[in-house]
């Protein structure tokens, strides 16, 4: 029998609690990394093996994320649990279906996930593909953010693909140039770059989609897919000429939360699996299109 492929996603997972209605809310387990591990294992056949690295607690809620993973058929290998820390909170609210955030993740244990070079080299070294994002850039301090990203260098040198998404979240980075810098720290180990056209143009001042697609191929991507909200999708390949593609209009908005983050899935689902660049777009298009329709970040696709 052939050995599944390995995919492992590398973050942070933490407390959602999401509006369940009357100023109530429903608590759940969530985070970018990890939304898009749970997507692809709903996507991806029984050839992949889909994994999570990072670090939880020893306390009752950190053990029940574990469980919920585990319950979801991710490879929990590489959680590290550490008895001083626990998991990170964070709260939607909504207002016409866009999401923000507030957070509590003082004493994440996630923001310990690369304190250990041999640790990351161990959990990579049987991945064929590694996910990870901005996020993961920004939960780490200075010293951890480079042996994330030499752990990562080590990984793509042995042939392992490496793809990342460039969410950014101010308030986790000290100050605008330190988060142009750590995204383009995470963005210099990619070989796919999936970033959002609204956060460059915040963040870089980009005014085109193709301003953002060469600032990631001069840094080494092979390939650049920019999200644009309900605009056309860019693509950028070293190999060929930048395409469009325009997505089916979606109605009844109800809860973008995770929309990114399934759009990842939906496109590594079918671009692992061999489509072409296109039909991953079309796929991972056509997976965010479902999510937005229901409340929470994780739904049923």
């Amino acid at each position: 029998m052939k050995t599944p492929a390995r995919l492992l996603c590398i973050g942070e997972c933490m407390v959602e609690l999401s509006p369940a209605g009357d100023d109530k809310f429903r608590m759940g387990f969530a985070g970018d990394t990890f939304n898009t591990a749970w997507y692809v294992k709903q996507l991806l056949g029984q050839n992949w093996r889909i994994g999570y690295a990072s670090c939880v607690g020893t306390d009752a809620v950190s053990e029940r994320m574990l469980a919920f993973m585990r319950e979801a058929g991710i490879d929990t290998d590489h959680v590290r649990q550490l008895r001083d820390r626990t998991a990170g909170l964070y709260m939607i609210q909504l207002e016409n279906g866009e999401r923000s955030f507030s957070y509590w993740r003082g004493q994440s244990a996630a923001r310990m996930l690369a304190d250990e070079s041999d640790w990351l080299d161990r959990a990579f070294s049987g991945a064929d593909v590694l996910f990870y994002s901005g996020i993961t850039m920004a939960i780490l301090d200075d010293p951890a953010r480079e042996r994330l990203s030499a752990a990562l260098a080590r990984a793509r040198a042995r042939g392992a693909l490496t793809v990342f998404d460039s969410n950014m979240r101010t308030q986790l980075w000290n100050g605008p140039d330190a988060m142009r810098a750590g995204i383009m720290q995470g963005a210099a180990q990619a070989d796919v770059v999936l970033p959002s056209f609204d956060d460059e143009q915040d963040a870089f001042a980009d005014t085109t989609l193709g301003a953002v697609a060469r600032r990631y191929r001069e840094a080494g991507a092979k390939l650049v897919v920019i999200k644009n909200g309900a605009g056309k999708i860019l693509v950028s390949r070293h190999d060929g000429e930048d395409f469009s593609f325009a997505p089916d209009p979606v109605r009844d908005v109800l809860d973008s939360t995770a929309a990114g983050d399934s759009f990842n899935a939906g496109f590594l689902s079918a671009y692992l699996q061999g489509a072409d660049v296109r039909e991953a777009v079309a796929r991972g298009a056509e997976v965010a299109a479902k999510v937005v329709r229901a409340p929470g970040a994780l739904v049923t696709v």
